[in-house]
């Protein structure tokens, strides 16, 4: 860009989050139904975290996992939900750069955490089915630590660069982001400067940070199914792949959802649908993971009559 184009242009220094659309009806109606979620959501997830803490019977590898993702949920979903109830409260929709910028960053860090946190817990459910003499003494408490401590540390570190590349390009008119969150490609989109090398870093972060755990969580559960398939009776059958089926459910809607997100090829035609399968891994999955693992899970449903 010339100084002569630079000057003709003017630096934005807030931005305009599009979400699903305009008029006090539709309005009133997200609020609604946002808030519900959001309230679902931190109630949900906070009953988990308080269930495991307070219940001797749970304090186990699996629940521990469990706690630690109810905890991530609960700060997913803050970081985005309150934002958006707030512009459908007063009709405001701006976002300072500043407050853009941190949104991006602390929502990369959990989604990236979220992605080790899972993988984490599909290794415990492996070594859980498929290796249950040698479970107690390989997934003990200092090692159970260190990979929840792993999984946190991976997701902070990591969107650091993005973050940092991203708050380095130049953003100019028009300043109106085709997203109910500030999201890396969108950001990228309004930049007015070159944004070849962070959409190149961006895309190949975005594939270390989610193709490993994906490739783990798949590995064990196919050797879950391998195992489950070969044990002799039907029943035995069922109760070992019910230690693990609420989880794989979890993960099918996380990773179905942002895959389809920041791996099909991206056009202004699917910015609509992009939006929609983004509400499945930043709001719906906080929501029904409480109500899977609660709902679904034994040990939970025994604990909660206990209390």
């Amino acid at each position: 860009m010339t100084k002569q184009e630079w000057n003709n242009k003017t630096v934005v220094t807030e931005f305009i989050l599009l979400g699903f659309g305009n008029g006090p009806e539709l309005d009133s109606l997200l609020l609604l139904m946002f808030l519900s979620i959001y309230v679902a959501t931190v109630t949900g997830n906070v009953f988990i975290v308080v269930l495991m803490w307070a219940n001797q019977h749970l304090h186990t590898p699996m629940y521990f996992f469990l706690g630690n993702l109810a905890c991530l949920e609960i700060c997913y979903s803050s970081n985005i939900l309150p934002r958006m109830l707030f512009s459908y409260l007063v009709g405001d929709r701006s976002i300072s750069v500043n407050r853009c910028f941190t949104q991006y960053y602390f929502f990369g860090c959990l989604a990236v955490a979220e992605c080790y946190l899972l993988a984490v817990m599909s290794y415990d459910r492996y070594l859980a089915v498929c290796k249950p003499l040698h479970y107690p003494s390989h997934m003990n408490g200092k090692l159970c630590l260190q990979l929840s401590v792993a999984s946190w540390m991976s997701g902070f570190l990591s969107n650091s660069i993005l973050t940092f590349l991203i708050s380095t390009l130049d953003f100019c008119w028009p300043n109106e982001i085709e997203h109910f969150f500030c999201d890396s490609f969108p950001l990228i989109k309004l930049s007015c400067s070159g944004t070849h090398v962070a959409g190149l870093v961006t895309s190949v972060v975005v594939g270390v940070c989610s193709l490993p755990p994906f490739l783990l969580t798949f590995s064990s559960y196919l050797y879950i199914i391998i195992t489950v398939v070969r044990i002799p009776a039907a029943t035995g059958r069922k109760r070992a792949f019910s230690t693990c089926s609420s989880h794989l459910i979890v993960v099918i809607l996380f990773y179905w959802s942002i895959l389809t997100v920041y791996v099909l090829p991206h056009r202004n035609t699917q910015a609509s649908l992009n939006k929609v399968f983004s509400v499945f891994y930043t709001i719906l999955t906080p929501l029904v993971n409480p109500l899977i693992y609660s709902l679904r899970n034994k040990e939970v449903r025994e604990a909660l009559q206990k209390q």
